[in-house]
């Protein structure tokens, strides 16, 4: 006898989307978690460190471009079990590490293996959800971000004061192979799962094109496509400040605020639970307004908006406000307002799923390249300067993200077709 359907199965799957982007934040973050441990026991400046986290982004966007095409031609379930299987090795290598080199490589192969995540993550929501529930499923999905970089934090602290900062790293790493067992059980494309009720593919399929083509993406129409540089152009203003906040927010608050590593592993993670709910969030309310009328473009664009409003004003009080409590309150709002921005969302609400990687992973890629450019200066313009011009900047783009969204992706839940190939000429 056949198993009966899995009630609500494209909601298992977007949790297995959130714990494998909650594991990605969790190894990435824990050296972020242990950046003062690390810099002290192998004699490291800050401007070692803004290269350690440059090698990182250099194969980041490298391969954020080629995971996405990856996903495209592998499907999302064998390039996820790939890349959750090869992050997890490059964690428990920066266990290993002696020196600045040895970091810098382990990091690296970090950065080979994380992109991946994010191509396969938006394409099998696009794949698995109908367009009105996208921005929702996205948001949780990338709510993992902050949720791992939350309990890095603490985990990552209290296994680096009991065993030492390499089992902690090692410790970290392994917690990828569970997760990997799982996602073989469980994942399939909608149309080849066997526990997947006839009712809710149905629902899946609602709005979606009848029958998508397999032919390959025509790259001269996609590169010409306003919409993809739009996708590309907000990655490109904003994953800079994702990686500014990831990697710079617990030694903001040990530099300038006192914190030792007890106190990051204490309140260090607030801020980044405040990223979580901010992008649950910023699926939840377009979610609310689509379910009482609005188009998913009003809705989407809404959100965005009132996040480009209220970041200037956050950006700037972060580094003026006294005291260790405000200054975490004022963080928690700022990652609130970045999570809520959906940034990553923009592809699956302006292409077919069949692109949805390819133009994620292209966005990832020029957004991880400004990346490196600004992780390089940031460390130099904290041992001249302060935070207080790196914040500045930062909440400006969401503003200019915005003008570039409107001009650019007229009508976001209307995904833009490539056209159809051309038939061969017969004589």
């Amino acid at each position: 006898m056949s198993r009966p359907p899995i009630r609500g199965l494209r909601w298992w799957i977007a949790a297995l989307l959130v714990l494998s982007t909650t594991l990605n934040y969790l190894d990435r973050q824990a050296l972020s978690a242990l950046a003062q441990t690390v810099q002290r026991a192998l004699e490291l400046s800050n401007e070692d460190y803004a290269r350690i986290t440059s090698s990182f982004l250099l194969s980041y966007g490298v391969m954020y471009l080629l995971g996405g095409t990856l996903v495209d031609l592998l499907g999302v379930r064998r390039s996820l079990a790939l890349f959750v299987l090869a992050w997890s090795l490059a964690t428990a290598g920066h266990g290993l590490a002696a020196s600045l080199a040895h970091l810098c490589v382990a990091r690296f192969l970090l950065g080979v293996a994380q992109p991946g995540n994010f191509p396969a993550g938006v394409r099998a929501v696009s794949e698995w959800f109908p367009m009105r529930e996208r921005a929702m499923a996205v948001g949780l999905f990338n709510a993992g971000t902050a949720l791992g970089s939350t309990l890095a934090m603490p985990v990552v602290s209290a296994l680096a004061l009991r065993w030492g900062w390499r089992a902690a790293f090692v410790g970290v790493g392994a917690l990828g192979l569970p997760w990997l067992a799982a996602w073989l059980w469980l994942y399939r494309a909608p149309s080849e799962h066997p526990r997947l009720a006839p009712e809710e593919l149905a629902r899946i399929r609602d709005g979606a094109p009848a029958a998508p083509s397999a032919s390959r993406i025509p790259w001269r129409w996609l590169l010409r496509a306003p919409e993809t540089w739009g996708c590309v152009a907000v990655r490109v203003l904003t994953d800079p400040i994702s990686y500014f906040l990831a990697f710079w927010t617990p030694k903001y608050f040990q530099a300038e605020r006192g914190f030792d590593l007890k106190q990051v592993g204490t309140f260090a993670w607030l801020p980044f639970l405040g990223m979580a709910l901010g992008s649950t969030a910023g699926g939840a309310l377009p979610r609310w307004l689509t379910a009482r009328g609005w188009s998913v473009n009003r809705a989407r664009k809404t959100t965005m908006a009132l996040v480009a409003i209220a970041m200037p004003a956050l950006c700037l009080a972060v580094t003026r406000v006294r005291g260790a409590p405000a200054a975490l309150a004022v963080m928690f709002a700022i990652m609130f307002g970045h999570g809520a921005y959906g940034n990553i969302t923009l592809p699956a609400e302006a292409f077919p799923s069949r692109v949805v990687g390819t133009v994620s992973g292209l966005g990832g890629a020029l957004g991880a390249a400004v990346g490196v450019l600004t992780q390089l200066h940031i460390g130099v313009a904290v041992d001249r300067w302060s935070y207080r011009p790196l914040f500045a900047v930062c909440g400006s783009a969401y503003a200019v993200g915005l003008l570039v969204v409107m001009l650019t992706i007229p009508r976001l839940g209307h995904p833009r077709e490539p056209p159809a190939p051309t038939p061969p000429r017969t004589r």
